[in-house]
Protein backbone atom coordinates (compact mmCIF):
# COMPACT_ATOMS: atom_id res chain seq x y z
CA UNK A 1 0.00 0.00 0.00
CA UNK A 2 1.41 3.37 -1.12
CA UNK A 3 0.01 6.65 0.81
CA UNK A 4 -0.19 9.44 -1.34
CA UNK A 5 0.14 12.94 0.43
CA UNK A 6 -1.65 15.64 -1.54
CA UNK A 7 -0.79 19.54 -1.35
CA UNK A 8 -3.45 21.80 -1.93
CA UNK A 9 -2.60 24.65 -4.27
CA UNK A 10 -3.67 28.02 -2.82
CA UNK A 11 -6.85 29.33 -4.60
CA UNK A 12 -5.76 32.64 -6.00
CA UNK A 13 -2.21 33.57 -7.22
CA UNK A 14 0.85 34.80 -4.99
CA UNK A 15 0.54 38.37 -6.79
CA UNK A 16 -2.97 38.61 -8.00
CA UNK A 17 -1.96 41.79 -9.60
CA UNK A 18 0.30 39.48 -12.04
CA UNK A 19 -0.28 37.14 -14.56
CA UNK A 20 1.87 34.59 -15.85
CA UNK A 21 2.06 35.12 -19.73
CA UNK A 22 1.94 31.47 -21.04
CA UNK A 23 -0.25 30.19 -24.19
CA UNK A 24 -3.38 31.40 -25.22
CA UNK A 25 -2.94 34.16 -22.00
CA UNK A 26 -3.05 37.48 -22.46
CA UNK A 27 -0.48 39.87 -21.20
CA UNK A 28 -1.94 41.87 -17.95
CA UNK A 29 0.09 43.70 -15.70
CA UNK A 30 -1.02 46.57 -13.41
CA UNK A 31 1.30 49.46 -13.02
CA UNK A 32 1.14 52.43 -10.68
CA UNK A 33 2.17 54.84 -13.71
CA UNK A 34 3.48 54.52 -17.25
CA UNK A 35 7.39 53.80 -17.85
CA UNK A 36 9.08 56.80 -19.14
CA UNK A 37 10.32 56.57 -23.16
CA UNK A 38 14.04 56.32 -23.73
CA UNK A 39 16.01 56.07 -26.75
CA UNK A 40 18.14 52.43 -27.36
CA UNK A 41 21.81 53.66 -27.38
CA UNK A 42 23.66 51.96 -30.55
CA UNK A 43 25.64 49.28 -29.14
CA UNK A 44 28.73 47.94 -31.22
CA UNK A 45 29.25 44.33 -30.16
CA UNK A 46 32.86 42.34 -30.12
CA UNK A 47 33.63 40.45 -32.76
CA UNK A 48 33.86 36.83 -32.20
CA UNK A 49 36.35 34.26 -33.22
CA UNK A 50 36.69 29.97 -32.69
CA UNK A 51 40.30 30.02 -31.73
CA UNK A 52 41.49 31.45 -28.81
CA UNK A 53 43.11 35.03 -28.21
CA UNK A 54 46.31 35.57 -25.80
CA UNK A 55 43.79 37.04 -23.46
CA UNK A 56 41.44 34.16 -23.28
CA UNK A 57 41.08 31.12 -21.50
CA UNK A 58 38.41 27.97 -21.56
CA UNK A 59 36.68 28.15 -18.41
CA UNK A 60 37.84 24.45 -17.44
CA UNK A 61 41.70 25.19 -17.63
CA UNK A 62 41.00 28.39 -15.78
CA UNK A 63 39.39 26.75 -13.23
CA UNK A 64 42.37 24.55 -12.99
CA UNK A 65 45.15 27.68 -13.01
CA UNK A 66 43.35 29.53 -10.46
CA UNK A 67 42.21 27.19 -7.71
CA UNK A 68 39.63 28.64 -5.61
CA UNK A 69 41.03 30.72 -1.97
CA UNK A 70 39.14 31.65 0.89
CA UNK A 71 39.22 35.48 1.42
CA UNK A 72 39.74 35.40 5.35
CA UNK A 73 42.85 34.91 7.15
CA UNK A 74 43.89 32.30 10.20
CA UNK A 75 45.02 34.62 13.30
CA UNK A 76 46.91 33.52 16.41
CA UNK A 77 49.56 35.81 18.96
CA UNK A 78 52.47 34.63 20.82
CA UNK A 79 51.63 34.55 24.42
CA UNK A 80 52.82 38.20 24.64
CA UNK A 81 51.11 39.63 22.33
CA UNK A 82 54.29 40.79 20.65
CA UNK A 83 54.29 38.71 17.41
CA UNK A 84 51.09 37.85 15.27
CA UNK A 85 50.61 35.54 12.63
CA UNK A 86 48.42 35.99 9.44
CA UNK A 87 47.49 33.25 7.14
CA UNK A 88 45.96 33.82 4.25
CA UNK A 89 43.81 31.89 2.02
CA UNK A 90 41.91 30.76 5.21
CA UNK A 91 38.27 30.23 6.76
CA UNK A 92 38.58 33.51 9.42
CA UNK A 93 36.21 30.93 12.10
CA UNK A 94 38.13 28.06 11.32
CA UNK A 95 40.56 26.42 14.35
CA UNK A 96 43.20 25.70 12.58
CA UNK A 97 44.49 26.79 9.03
CA UNK A 98 43.84 23.75 6.44
CA UNK A 99 46.04 23.07 3.47
CA UNK A 100 46.15 20.58 0.56
CA UNK A 101 48.85 18.55 -1.60
CA UNK A 102 51.68 21.01 -2.27
CA UNK A 103 50.03 24.52 -1.40
CA UNK A 104 51.79 27.61 -0.59
CA UNK A 105 51.47 28.60 3.07
CA UNK A 106 51.60 32.30 2.98
CA UNK A 107 50.68 34.68 5.43
CA UNK A 108 52.28 37.70 7.69
CA UNK A 109 54.09 38.21 10.79
CA UNK A 110 53.58 41.86 12.58
CA UNK A 111 56.05 42.16 15.35
CA UNK A 112 55.23 44.71 18.13
CA UNK A 113 57.91 46.00 20.24
CA UNK A 114 60.90 45.38 17.60
CA UNK A 115 63.62 46.67 19.80
CA UNK A 116 66.11 44.37 19.92
CA UNK A 117 64.74 41.36 17.60
CA UNK A 118 67.72 39.72 15.44
CA UNK A 119 65.80 37.28 14.00
CA UNK A 120 62.57 35.94 12.71
CA UNK A 121 61.91 32.56 11.30
CA UNK A 122 58.78 30.38 9.90
CA UNK A 123 59.08 26.26 9.60
CA UNK A 124 56.26 24.05 8.21
CA UNK A 125 56.91 20.33 10.21
CA UNK A 126 55.28 16.65 10.04
CA UNK A 127 55.57 13.95 11.79
CA UNK A 128 54.03 10.59 11.80
CA UNK A 129 54.78 8.84 15.16
CA UNK A 130 53.56 4.84 16.29
CA UNK A 131 53.19 3.73 19.34
CA UNK A 132 52.36 -0.10 20.27
CA UNK A 133 51.57 -0.01 23.95
CA UNK A 134 52.82 -3.08 26.07
CA UNK A 135 55.97 -2.65 25.72
CA UNK A 136 56.45 -2.45 22.02
CA UNK A 137 58.45 0.97 21.81
CA UNK A 138 57.71 4.03 19.41
CA UNK A 139 58.49 4.37 15.69
CA UNK A 140 58.88 8.56 14.73
CA UNK A 141 59.19 9.55 10.91
CA UNK A 142 59.80 12.62 9.55
CA UNK A 143 57.10 13.65 7.05
CA UNK A 144 58.31 17.20 5.78
CA UNK A 145 60.58 20.20 7.01
CA UNK A 146 60.15 23.69 5.61
CA UNK A 147 61.68 26.31 7.36
CA UNK A 148 62.23 30.10 5.91
CA UNK A 149 64.07 32.29 7.73
CA UNK A 150 62.45 35.73 6.64
CA UNK A 151 64.31 38.36 8.22
CA UNK A 152 68.15 38.81 9.49
CA UNK A 153 69.39 42.04 11.64
CA UNK A 154 72.18 43.61 9.92
CA UNK A 155 74.83 44.09 12.55
CA UNK A 156 76.72 46.88 10.18
CA UNK A 157 73.73 49.03 9.52
CA UNK A 158 71.89 48.04 12.98
CA UNK A 159 68.69 48.17 10.93
CA UNK A 160 65.75 47.39 13.51
CA UNK A 161 63.13 44.55 12.65
CA UNK A 162 59.86 45.66 10.22
CA UNK A 163 56.50 45.61 12.17
CA UNK A 164 55.40 43.88 9.38
CA UNK A 165 56.90 40.47 7.44
CA UNK A 166 55.68 38.71 4.74
CA UNK A 167 56.34 35.20 4.31
CA UNK A 168 55.91 32.00 1.38
CA UNK A 169 56.32 27.86 2.49
CA UNK A 170 55.47 25.25 -0.25
CA UNK A 171 54.19 21.86 1.00
CA UNK A 172 55.57 18.75 -0.47
CA UNK A 173 53.36 16.66 -2.11
CA UNK A 174 55.16 13.03 -1.36
CA UNK A 175 57.95 11.83 1.24
CA UNK A 176 60.43 9.32 1.03
CA UNK A 177 61.00 6.08 3.69
CA UNK A 178 63.85 4.34 2.87
CA UNK A 179 63.76 4.48 -1.57
CA UNK A 180 59.99 3.87 -1.44
CA UNK A 181 58.45 7.38 -2.00
CA UNK A 182 54.27 7.80 -0.58
CA UNK A 183 52.11 10.49 -1.29
CA UNK A 184 52.23 12.72 2.17
CA UNK A 185 49.75 11.33 4.11
CA UNK A 186 46.40 13.36 5.76
CA UNK A 187 46.66 14.69 9.25
CA UNK A 188 45.31 11.54 11.45
CA UNK A 189 44.71 9.91 14.51
CA UNK A 190 43.81 6.24 15.56
CA UNK A 191 43.97 4.24 18.78
CA UNK A 192 43.27 0.89 19.67
CA UNK A 193 42.45 0.56 23.39
CA UNK A 194 43.39 -2.29 25.57
CA UNK A 195 46.78 -4.57 26.03
CA UNK A 196 48.53 -5.19 23.04
CA UNK A 197 47.18 -1.72 21.87
CA UNK A 198 48.38 1.02 19.60
CA UNK A 199 48.44 4.51 19.12
CA UNK A 200 49.25 6.64 15.48
CA UNK A 201 49.05 10.00 15.19
CA UNK A 202 50.52 11.91 11.80
CA UNK A 203 50.61 15.87 12.56
CA UNK A 204 51.78 18.56 10.97
CA UNK A 205 52.40 22.07 13.03
CA UNK A 206 53.83 25.02 11.80
CA UNK A 207 56.28 27.34 14.37
CA UNK A 208 57.16 31.07 14.02
CA UNK A 209 60.09 32.02 16.33
CA UNK A 210 60.99 35.78 16.93
CA UNK A 211 64.48 35.28 17.88
CA UNK A 212 65.60 38.12 20.72
CA UNK A 213 68.61 37.99 22.95
CA UNK A 214 67.58 37.97 27.08
CA UNK A 215 69.30 41.07 28.14
CA UNK A 216 67.77 39.94 32.15
CA UNK A 217 70.90 37.75 33.93
CA UNK A 218 69.95 34.28 34.37
CA UNK A 219 69.54 34.25 38.32
CA UNK A 220 66.65 36.88 37.98
CA UNK A 221 65.03 35.04 35.09
CA UNK A 222 61.43 33.57 35.92
CA UNK A 223 58.48 32.36 34.13
CA UNK A 224 57.08 35.12 32.71
CA UNK A 225 60.69 35.68 30.68
CA UNK A 226 61.01 33.00 28.79
CA UNK A 227 62.11 32.74 25.32
CA UNK A 228 58.65 30.59 24.11
CA UNK A 229 56.69 33.89 24.49
CA UNK A 230 57.95 34.89 21.33
CA UNK A 231 57.17 31.89 19.66
CA UNK A 232 53.86 30.88 17.62
CA UNK A 233 53.13 27.36 17.32
CA UNK A 234 49.57 26.26 15.67
CA UNK A 235 48.56 22.67 14.29
CA UNK A 236 47.90 22.67 10.77
CA UNK A 237 45.40 20.40 8.79
CA UNK A 238 46.30 18.56 5.69
CA UNK A 239 43.88 17.66 3.99
CA UNK A 240 44.03 16.36 0.29
CA UNK A 241 41.25 16.48 -1.42
CA UNK A 242 40.72 14.49 -4.56
CA UNK A 243 37.67 13.51 -7.29
CA UNK A 244 37.02 10.03 -8.27
CA UNK A 245 38.12 9.36 -12.06
CA UNK A 246 34.47 8.57 -13.49
CA UNK A 247 31.21 9.29 -12.84
CA UNK A 248 28.80 6.43 -11.75
CA UNK A 249 27.53 4.95 -14.54
CA UNK A 250 23.94 4.26 -15.79
CA UNK A 251 21.47 2.37 -13.78
CA UNK A 252 21.81 -1.35 -15.11
CA UNK A 253 18.64 -3.06 -16.62
CA UNK A 254 17.16 -5.94 -15.44
CA UNK A 255 15.85 -8.40 -18.17
CA UNK A 256 12.63 -10.48 -17.67
CA UNK A 257 14.39 -13.86 -18.64
CA UNK A 258 18.03 -13.60 -17.41
CA UNK A 259 17.89 -10.85 -15.07
CA UNK A 260 20.77 -7.93 -14.58
CA UNK A 261 22.08 -6.73 -18.20
CA UNK A 262 26.13 -6.83 -17.46
CA UNK A 263 28.08 -3.63 -18.63
CA UNK A 264 31.83 -2.64 -18.48
CA UNK A 265 30.69 0.40 -16.77
CA UNK A 266 29.74 -2.39 -13.75
CA UNK A 267 32.42 -4.45 -12.27
CA UNK A 268 30.72 -7.85 -10.88
CA UNK A 269 32.80 -9.89 -8.43
CA UNK A 270 31.49 -13.80 -8.04
CA UNK A 271 31.30 -15.94 -5.48
CA UNK A 272 29.63 -19.45 -3.91
CA UNK A 273 27.34 -20.13 -1.55
CA UNK A 274 27.81 -23.82 -0.48
CA UNK A 275 25.09 -25.76 -0.42
CA UNK A 276 24.88 -27.56 2.92
CA UNK A 277 24.88 -30.96 2.51
CA UNK A 278 23.66 -32.63 -0.78
CA UNK A 279 21.91 -29.83 -2.61
CA UNK A 280 22.79 -27.04 -5.43
CA UNK A 281 24.79 -24.13 -5.29
CA UNK A 282 24.01 -20.34 -5.33
CA UNK A 283 26.05 -18.08 -7.31
CA UNK A 284 26.13 -14.74 -5.77
CA UNK A 285 27.34 -11.35 -8.08
CA UNK A 286 28.09 -7.99 -6.49
CA UNK A 287 28.20 -5.35 -9.04
CA UNK A 288 30.09 -2.30 -8.19
CA UNK A 289 30.16 1.15 -10.61
CA UNK A 290 34.01 0.79 -12.25
CA UNK A 291 36.35 2.25 -11.37
CA UNK A 292 35.61 1.11 -7.61
CA UNK A 293 36.63 4.88 -6.28
CA UNK A 294 33.63 6.55 -4.40
CA UNK A 295 33.03 10.20 -3.01
CA UNK A 296 32.82 9.68 0.51
CA UNK A 297 29.82 12.08 1.16
CA UNK A 298 28.13 10.13 -1.00
CA UNK A 299 25.80 6.67 -0.86
CA UNK A 300 27.98 3.87 -2.78
CA UNK A 301 25.67 2.07 -4.88
CA UNK A 302 25.31 -1.52 -6.06
CA UNK A 303 23.86 -4.54 -7.75
CA UNK A 304 23.26 -8.32 -5.87
CA UNK A 305 22.05 -10.95 -7.69
CA UNK A 306 21.66 -14.62 -6.82
CA UNK A 307 21.64 -17.22 -9.60
CA UNK A 308 20.45 -20.97 -9.13
CA UNK A 309 17.69 -23.80 -9.90
CA UNK A 310 14.44 -22.70 -9.24
CA UNK A 311 14.21 -25.14 -6.37
CA UNK A 312 17.45 -23.98 -4.71
CA UNK A 313 16.65 -20.10 -5.00
CA UNK A 314 13.16 -21.18 -3.33
CA UNK A 315 15.74 -22.53 -0.06
CA UNK A 316 17.59 -19.62 -0.53
CA UNK A 317 15.19 -17.09 0.13
CA UNK A 318 14.52 -17.21 3.66
CA UNK A 319 18.43 -15.91 3.62
CA UNK A 320 17.99 -13.58 1.35
CA UNK A 321 18.50 -9.74 2.32
CA UNK A 322 15.37 -7.93 3.67
CA UNK A 323 14.17 -4.71 1.92
CA UNK A 324 12.25 -3.72 5.22
CA UNK A 325 13.93 -2.05 8.16
CA UNK A 326 14.97 -5.06 10.80
CA UNK A 327 18.11 -5.25 13.35
CA UNK A 328 21.18 -5.47 12.07
CA UNK A 329 21.65 -8.97 13.92
CA UNK A 330 18.74 -9.97 12.38
CA UNK A 331 20.00 -9.30 8.68
CA UNK A 332 21.29 -12.57 7.22
CA UNK A 333 22.54 -11.47 4.33
CA UNK A 334 24.51 -7.82 4.81
CA UNK A 335 26.92 -5.50 2.60
CA UNK A 336 29.10 -3.51 5.20
CA UNK A 337 31.75 -1.27 4.65
CA UNK A 338 34.39 -2.07 6.82
CA UNK A 339 37.99 0.24 7.40
CA UNK A 340 41.36 -1.49 8.59
CA UNK A 341 43.88 0.28 10.20
CA UNK A 342 47.33 -0.89 10.57
CA UNK A 343 50.20 -0.06 13.10
CA UNK A 344 53.70 -1.33 12.99
CA UNK A 345 56.70 0.20 14.22
CA UNK A 346 59.25 -2.34 12.46
CA UNK A 347 57.75 -2.23 9.18
CA UNK A 348 59.14 -5.33 8.49
CA UNK A 349 58.74 -9.27 8.26
CA UNK A 350 59.75 -11.09 11.70
CA UNK A 351 59.87 -15.11 10.86
CA UNK A 352 57.64 -15.16 8.04
CA UNK A 353 54.77 -12.72 9.57
CA UNK A 354 53.92 -9.35 9.34
CA UNK A 355 54.60 -7.79 13.23
CA UNK A 356 51.48 -5.26 13.16
CA UNK A 357 48.17 -4.81 15.20
CA UNK A 358 45.48 -3.71 12.98
CA UNK A 359 41.74 -2.68 14.24
CA UNK A 360 38.59 -3.03 11.70
CA UNK A 361 35.67 -1.05 12.61
CA UNK A 362 32.18 -1.28 10.29
CA UNK A 363 31.65 2.57 8.88
CA UNK A 364 28.91 1.95 6.57
CA UNK A 365 25.92 -0.13 6.28
CA UNK A 366 23.85 -1.23 3.24
CA UNK A 367 20.19 -0.80 2.39
CA UNK A 368 18.75 -3.22 0.19
CA UNK A 369 15.81 -3.21 -2.52
CA UNK A 370 14.46 -6.09 -4.70
CA UNK A 371 14.13 -5.12 -8.46
CA UNK A 372 13.13 -8.58 -10.40
CA UNK A 373 12.93 -12.33 -9.72
CA UNK A 374 12.89 -15.01 -12.52
CA UNK A 375 13.33 -18.83 -12.93
CA UNK A 376 16.78 -19.42 -12.09
CA UNK A 377 17.85 -15.40 -10.65
CA UNK A 378 16.92 -13.06 -8.15
CA UNK A 379 18.02 -9.39 -8.21
CA UNK A 380 18.71 -6.54 -6.04
CA UNK A 381 19.58 -2.85 -6.20
CA UNK A 382 20.90 -0.68 -3.00
CA UNK A 383 22.95 1.70 -1.30
CA UNK A 384 25.88 1.62 1.56
CA UNK A 385 25.17 4.27 4.01
CA UNK A 386 28.47 6.38 5.03
CA UNK A 387 28.89 6.99 9.00
CA UNK A 388 28.74 11.32 8.51
CA UNK A 389 32.34 11.30 10.35
CA UNK A 390 34.20 9.89 7.72
CA UNK A 391 35.87 12.04 5.73
CA UNK A 392 38.66 11.16 4.35
CA UNK A 393 40.08 7.96 2.46
CA UNK A 394 42.71 4.88 2.80
CA UNK A 395 46.42 5.79 2.78
CA UNK A 396 49.60 4.10 3.54
CA UNK A 397 53.06 6.35 5.87
CA UNK A 398 55.31 3.80 6.49
CA UNK A 399 53.94 1.54 9.43
CA UNK A 400 51.00 2.85 9.12
CA UNK A 401 47.89 2.32 7.02
CA UNK A 402 44.19 2.68 6.69
CA UNK A 403 42.49 0.56 4.07
CA UNK A 404 38.68 0.20 2.92
CA UNK A 405 36.71 -2.70 1.64
CA UNK A 406 33.26 -3.72 1.29
CA UNK A 407 32.11 -7.42 2.98
CA UNK A 408 29.32 -8.88 1.83
CA UNK A 409 28.64 -11.78 4.43
CA UNK A 410 25.45 -14.59 4.73
CA UNK A 411 25.34 -15.96 8.10
CA UNK A 412 22.77 -17.86 8.68
CA UNK A 413 21.44 -17.98 12.27
CA UNK A 414 21.50 -21.80 12.99
CA UNK A 415 24.44 -23.63 10.42
CA UNK A 416 22.97 -27.00 11.37
CA UNK A 417 19.49 -26.42 10.31
CA UNK A 418 20.74 -24.16 7.29
CA UNK A 419 20.45 -25.46 3.76
CA UNK A 420 23.00 -23.36 2.79
CA UNK A 421 26.68 -22.24 4.46
CA UNK A 422 27.90 -18.71 5.86
CA UNK A 423 30.05 -17.12 2.97
CA UNK A 424 31.97 -13.89 2.79
CA UNK A 425 33.01 -11.68 0.07
CA UNK A 426 35.97 -8.63 0.55
CA UNK A 427 35.99 -6.10 -1.88
CA UNK A 428 38.72 -2.87 -1.55
CA UNK A 429 37.37 0.33 -2.64
CA UNK A 430 38.71 3.68 -2.32
CA UNK A 431 37.38 7.33 -1.05
CA UNK A 432 37.99 10.62 -2.55
CA UNK A 433 36.58 13.72 -0.52
CA UNK A 434 34.98 14.95 -3.42
CA UNK A 435 32.29 14.67 -5.79
CA UNK A 436 33.18 14.47 -9.81
CA UNK A 437 32.48 17.11 -11.96
CA UNK A 438 32.48 16.63 -15.65
CA UNK A 439 36.28 19.12 -16.28
CA UNK A 440 37.48 18.26 -12.69
CA UNK A 441 39.55 21.29 -12.06
CA UNK A 442 42.04 21.70 -9.71
CA UNK A 443 41.98 17.98 -8.17
CA UNK A 444 43.53 14.49 -8.87
CA UNK A 445 43.60 11.13 -7.44
CA UNK A 446 45.03 10.93 -4.55
CA UNK A 447 46.76 7.70 -2.86
CA UNK A 448 47.90 4.36 -4.26
CA UNK A 449 46.03 2.91 -7.25
CA UNK A 450 43.07 0.42 -6.82
CA UNK A 451 45.25 -2.07 -8.29
CA UNK A 452 47.56 -2.36 -5.46
CA UNK A 453 44.89 -1.51 -2.81
CA UNK A 454 43.19 -4.88 -4.08
CA UNK A 455 46.77 -6.96 -3.70
CA UNK A 456 47.15 -6.01 0.05
CA UNK A 457 43.60 -6.57 1.01
CA UNK A 458 43.65 -9.87 0.61
CA UNK A 459 45.59 -10.39 3.76
CA UNK A 460 42.61 -8.68 5.54
CA UNK A 461 42.01 -10.94 9.04
CA UNK A 462 38.46 -12.48 9.77
CA UNK A 463 36.24 -9.58 9.65
CA UNK A 464 33.60 -9.40 13.07
CA UNK A 465 30.26 -9.86 12.65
Amino acid sequence: MVNTIAHKLPDQPICPDVKTPGIGSSHNVKFAASLPTHAVPQLCLPSYTSSLQAEEHPLAMYARQKPNRLPGEFIKQSKNGCAILRLSGQDAQASYPVYGPGASVQGRIDVHKAEGVTSVEVQVEGILKLEQLAGGGTTTYNLCSSKNIIWVKDRLRDSPCPNSLHFGLSLPTTFSEGEKTFPLPPSYEAHLSGLPGFRACIHYALTVQVMKPDDVPNIVKSAFLRKDEWTIVTPVLYRPRSRPPAAIPPPLVVHLHYGLTETAQWKATTSTILANGCGQDVIVRLHLPTPQVFCVQHPIPFYLSFHASDTALALFEPLAPFTCPVPRKKQITRIQLMRQTTVDIRNTWMLGTKSDMWTVDCIGEAAFKHIGQGSDWLAYSGEVFIAGHITLGGFRAGGFSVRDCLVLTVNPTDFTKSPFKGMRMVVPIQFSTDRWTEDNSGLTLYGPSLEIASDELDFIPELPH
